[in-house]
Order: structure tokens, then C-alpha cells, then sequence
């Protein structure tokens, strides 16, 4: 199955038969971030009916605990900040968008690793004209679908570098990271805040999806992503984001 996209004036094909998939799993002793509870998922128990069907149940019938931001890759939108508390289900209403993937070594700063908009801006401009960018991060180990990010203080991306990309018209930003600011920042948010311009100019219907996994052998590139998460009534989501490589056209 194929589908058609103009990109930059010319016309392109992508094989939605062949996703990659940037995701992370929901799964016990898999990602976690922000020292929250483990996730856990376990059968139902009324009475002396148990939901397993190892334990002589007709069904699998299973309670799930997670947050979204902790626990794997999320989509989140101005909800996440705002009093008014958002719903990504609403906020989003288109899901295929193209997207460049770009690899980034993160600057030394003061202890911390952070993504400076000159790490950005030599990366990608106005003129790639795309509506998400993808940002992985190196060293890309496997291992980040594992990983406890809790109290590490992992790589961030730097206020101005957050509102630069907002500048560029860059609306949906995938990171694989557990947030797009420090762990530790004293409340202040700055990428969040210069993402979305919130609270004086607030962009919404743009989003910011955490925790993300790009494979190593995907190559930087302009690519088709479709953005999918559970439709909840909640600032963020776990999402599936895929990716579909682009052929031009003959012509």
C-alpha cells in the first residue's frame, strides 16, 4: 500500500506497508522516568474469579497502571503547562505530517548536556519547510527502552533552541528523551514554555512527544510521520509514532 505526498514542490511516495517504528513499549522493567511507581498490569480479581486465563479464566482480563510521562513514548500538548488543562485528544485532529530526523551530539554546559540552538540551527532552518522535527540523541545505545532516567539529569533542550524551532514553524517536536527541559529546573519549563509561547501567544494544536527510540539504522532524513496515540481526554497520551521513508517520483 502506497501513498502520495508533495513535499517542497515535488511529488513523493512512501510504503505505508514498511513503518519504522520510533516507539517505546509499555512493559514491566521498561522505560521509567520522574521516580514514579513502577508500571504494573495485573488480572482482575472479583470474588473468587481471577482475569487470567493460566488460572482457569475464559479470558485475559487485565487493570493497567502507568503514567504516560513516565512510563513510555508520549505525545503531550499545551495541557501539559496550562490551567485549562487541554486534552491532547482535542487538540490534535491531523496525524500524518513531514518530518526530518536529525542526530545530535548535545554541549557540555555547566555539568549538564544540553541541545543548544546552535546544535539545532546548523541541523535544520525555514527553508527545510517541514511540519515535526525528529531530534536523537547520541550515544544512541539500545538500551534507552530500559533505561531509569529518574534523578539522572538527563540531556535537555535549551530555552532558546526551543525558541527557535517554534520560529521555523516546527508545530510537532519527537525527542528521545524523558522531558524536553532539565529534570530538575525549579518549576520554570523554559523549552516547554518557548515551544507552545505559552501562556502570551500559545500555539496550540502543536505537541511535544518524549521518550522516543530511533533505531540506528534509520538515516537523517525527511520522512513521513504518522502520529498516533490512545484517544484519552488527558494532556498526554502514549503514542506510536511511525515512520515511512520517502521515494520521489519519477517524472
Amino acid at each position: 500500500m502506497q501513498t502520495h505526498v508533495q513535499y517542497k514542490n515535488a511529488n513523493y511516495v512512501a510504503n505505508l506497508t514498511a513503518p519504522i517504528d520510533i516507539s517505546i513499549p509499555i512493559q514491566v522493567n521498561g522505560v521509567r522516568a520522574w521516580g514514579v511507581s513502577d508500571f504494573s498490569i495485573n488480572p482482575v480479581k472479583k470474588g473468587g474469579w481471577i482475569g487470567d486465563v493460566a488460572l482457569g479464566s475464559e479470558v485475559n482480563f487485565n487493570n493497567i497502571l502507568f503514567n504516560p510521562h513516565a512510563h513510555t513514548t508520549h505525545t503531550e500538548c499545551v495541557g501539559h503547562i496550562s490551567n485549562e488543562k487541554e486534552s491532547i485528544n482535542m487538540e490534535l485532529s491531523k496525524f500524518f505530517f513531514i518530518a526530518k530526523l536529525i542526530t545530535v551530539s548535545p554541549q557540555k554546559q555547566r555539568g549538564d548536556s544540553v541541545i543548544t540552538k546552535e546544535i539545532i540551527a546548523s541541523k535544520i532552518d525555514e527553508t527545510d519547510n517541514v511540519d515535526a522535527l525528529i531530534i536523537r540523541t547520541l550515544p544512541n545505545p539500545v538500551n534507552k527502552i530500559s533505561k531509569n532516567y529518574s534523578n539522572t539529569n538527563p540531556t535537555y533542550i535549551s530555552k532558546e533552541a526551543a525558541t527557535y524551532m517554534s520560529k521555523i514553524k516546527i508545530n510537532h517536536l519527537l525527542i528521545d528523551l524523558p522531558s524536553v527541559d532539565k529534570e530538575k529546573d525549579g518549576g520554570a519549563l523554559s523549552a516547554h514554555k518557548s515551544f507552545w509561547r505559552f501562556p502570551n501567544q500559545t500555539r496550540h494544536g502543536c505537541t511535544i512527544t518524549e521518550l522516543i527510540y530511533v533505531p540506528n539504522n534509520a538515516p537523517d532524513d525527511i520522512y513521513l510521520l504518522n502520529l498516533q496515540f490512545a484517544p484519552f481526554e488527558n494532556d498526554a497520551s502514549p503514542s506510536r509514532p511511525l515512520l515511512f521513508k520517502l521515494r520521489k517520483e519519477s517524472q
